[in-house]
C-alpha cells in the first residue's frame, strides 16, 4: 500500500513494518480514519491518561488530530496497527475485524538521531494479546537497527502518565528504563482527575479548574538494544 504523498510528512522514510502477526501501515485517513473512530467510540476510558476527550465524529478526529498535530509536524509519523491473526482478513484491507488501533513516531529528531513512540492507542479488543508488545517492537526495530534495515537513531523515548502503570509496566517489560518522574509536565483541561498528580491548585492560579499531570519518562537507547533486541523479538513470538 502507498500513502498518498499529502498524508505523510515525515523527516524520515515511511514505510510498511511487519512481523508475523501484525502490519504496521502509514495512516491514511480515507482507509483508516472512520475505522478508528467506530472502534474507539464506545471507551471513551482510551483517553483516562492523555489530553484528548472522546471524539464526536470521524472528522472530529481527522481534524484535531491528523490535521491538527500530525501533518503540520515532521516529527510525527502515525501508523494503523492491523493484527494479521483474524481468520479470513486481509492485512492489507483493513476491516473492523482486523484494526486494532493506531500508534507512531513523535518528537522526531534527525540531528540528535532520537524520537519518541507515541500516539499509542490500541482498541481494547485487542489489548491484552500479540499486538501492542508487537506494534512497540516493530517501531523499535525500524528506529534503533543500523542502515539500511532500521534508521540508526540513538534513543527511543516513552512517556507516560506516572499513574498509567499498565503503559509504564508494558514498556519496561520490553527494555524501556525509566529516567525520570517529570512533575506538573502536563495540564488536563476538565475532569480527568484519575490523571491528576493529587496536589491542589495554588490561589490564583491563571488556568483554574484544569488539573495537573505528572508524567514517567523512559528511553530505550542503542546501546540497551544490542542487549535488549533479542528478547523483544522473542517477545513479539510468544504465544501465551
Amino acid at each position: 500500500m502507498t500513502a498518498a504523498a499529502s498524508d505523510i510528512n515525515f523527516c524520515f522514510p515511511v514505510r510498511e513494518l511487519e512481523s508475523e502477526r501484525v502490519k504496521l501501515t502509514p495512516f491514511i485517513p480515507d482507509l483508516h480514519a472512520d475505522l478508528y473512530f467506530q472502534g474507539s467510540a464506545a471507551y471513551p476510558e482510551l483517553y483516562d491518561f492523555i489530553p484528548w476527550e472522546a471524539f464526536t465524529d470521524t472528522s472530529d478526529f481527522v481534524k484535531k488530530v491528523i490535521e491538527g498535530c500530525v501533518r503540520p509536524d515532521t516529527g510525527i509519523a502515525l501508523y494503523a496497527v492491523i493484527d494479521k491473526t483474524p481468520t479470513g482478513t486481509n492485512p492489507s484491507k483493513p476491516t473492523s475485524a482486523n484494526f486494532a488501533g493506531i500508534m507512531g513516531y513523535t518528537n522526531t529528531s534527525p540531528a540528535n538521531l532520537s524520537t519518541e513512540i507515541s500516539y499509542a492507542l490500541i482498541l481494547p479488543p485487542f489489548q491484552r494479546t500479540h499486538v501492542t508488545t508487537n506494534a512497540i517492537g516493530l517501531l523499535l526495530q525500524y528506529a534503533l537497527d543500523s542502515p539500511p534495515h532500521g534508521l540508526g537513531l540513538r534513543r527511543v523515548q516513552w512517556k507516560a502518565n506516572r499513574l498509567n502503570t499498565k503503559s509504564i509496566n508494558a514498556v519496561q517489560r520490553l527494555g524501556f528504563k525509566l529516567e525520570a518522574i517529570l512533575r506538573y509536565d502536563r495540564i488536563f483541561v476538565g475532569s480527568k482527575t484519575n490523571a491528576a498528580n493529587g496536589e491542589r491548585e495554588r490561589a490564583g492560579d491563571p488556568r483554574p479548574g484544569t488539573v495537573g499531570t505528572d508524567t514517567a519518562l523512559l528511553a530505550l537507547c542503542w546501546d540497551d538494544w544490542e542487549s535488549e533486541r533479542a528478547r523483544v523479538l522473542q517477545a513479539m513470538d510468544r504465544r501465551s
